[in-house]
């Protein structure tokens, strides 16, 4: 693979949008194809995963992987986006009468498996539409309760109203809604106030660049850009030969052979399976591959 394609690890200013990055990106490195993994809301910022050149074919490995969050929520006031940003729908000033045990047993009793109804505001699609759209048209968009994970949950800093807290929750999972919950939990309700994503999977902000440094971070090959197998350290992967190489390039499958487990820190989501399975020559990316019956049959080649 060239310099052109790879994965960036972007730390996102508040004020802008995911998309505005994107743009921001494509201009400095001059590279059309550009993606991200996941978004963030304009007043968050941290961690945001930009996929260049044909990288971004790879966007639904990433989709999986869990998020860490450090937010802040403000108890006592609901708003119709369940953060900062959104109109007031109402207040409660039961905050005053609620102690550091019971706000920190509410937050502790959220981790684990459980539903969760996403924010009117979110890019959720209800009737063919995202939610947000019918919000700000004044509708009231119908959303179903979906299945999350909230992996770990602590109270970092209690300064009432206002309570900080870290979250790792899986892919799906609304942050904003999160503390929508937890206020209603406690009773006088509470909505977002800040938001920064401090991980994806295996990968930390703090390895990650400013949007205008990129180029200067893909020419210097720092920690931020992971070109190759570096982009996919939670993979499965296989190293060709040279005649390997050659049935990938036709889309040919090989036999299974050696695959070798992630490398990354991040758990398999499959519990133990080896799919997909990255397909690789001195730590360049040939092809993601799909195991049955014993081969290995490309999906995605890269290999020209």
């Amino acid at each position: 693979m060239t310099t052109e394609a790879g994965l960036l690890l972007v730390d996102k200013p508040a004020g802008a949008t995911s998309h505005d990055i994107v743009l921001r990106i494509r201009r400095k490195l001059g590279v059309r194809r550009i993606g991200h993994t996941g978004t963030l809301d304009p007043f968050a910022t941290g961690l945001l995963l930009s996929l260049v050149g044909s990288f971004t074919r790879l966007a639904d490995l990433y989709h999986g992987l869990p998020k860490s969050y450090d937010a802040t929520l403000a108890l006592g006031r609901e708003t119709d986006t369940d953060d900062l940003t959104g109109k007031t729908v109402s207040e409660d000033a039961g905050w005053r009468e609620l102690d550091g045990e019971a706000i920190r047993a509410s937050f502790a009793a959220r981790e684990g498996v459980g539903r969760q109804v996403p924010s009117s505001y979110s890019a959720r699609r209800t009737g063919g539409e995202r939610a947000y759209a019918l919000a700000r048209r004044g509708e009231r968009p119908e959303l179903r309760a979906r299945e999350v994970t909230i992996h770990e949950i602590a109270v970092t800093d209690i300064d009432l109203p206002r309570v900080r807290f870290r979250a790792s929750v899986s892919t799906g999972t609304y942050v904003r809604a999160l503390a929508r919950d937890i206020g209603r939990d406690l009773g006088p309700g509470a909505h977002l106030t800040a938001l920064r994503r401090s991980a994806i999977g295996p990968f930390g902000v703090d390895e990650a660049t400013a949007p205008d440094a990129v180029a200067e971070a893909v020419a210097e090959a720092s920690t931020a850009w992971r070109p190759g197998m570096a982009a996919l350290p939670w993979v499965w992967r296989r190293e060709l030969n040279d005649g390997e190489r050659d049935e990938i390039r036709y889309g040919r499958p090989v036999e299974r052979g050696d695959v070798l487990p992630p490398s990354g820190s991040a758990p398999d989501s499959r519990g133990g399976s080896t799919n997909p399975v990255a397909l690789y020559a001195a730590d360049d990316l040939f092809a993601i591959a799909e195991e049955r019956d014993g081969r290995l049959y490309p999906k995605k080649v890269f290999a020209a």
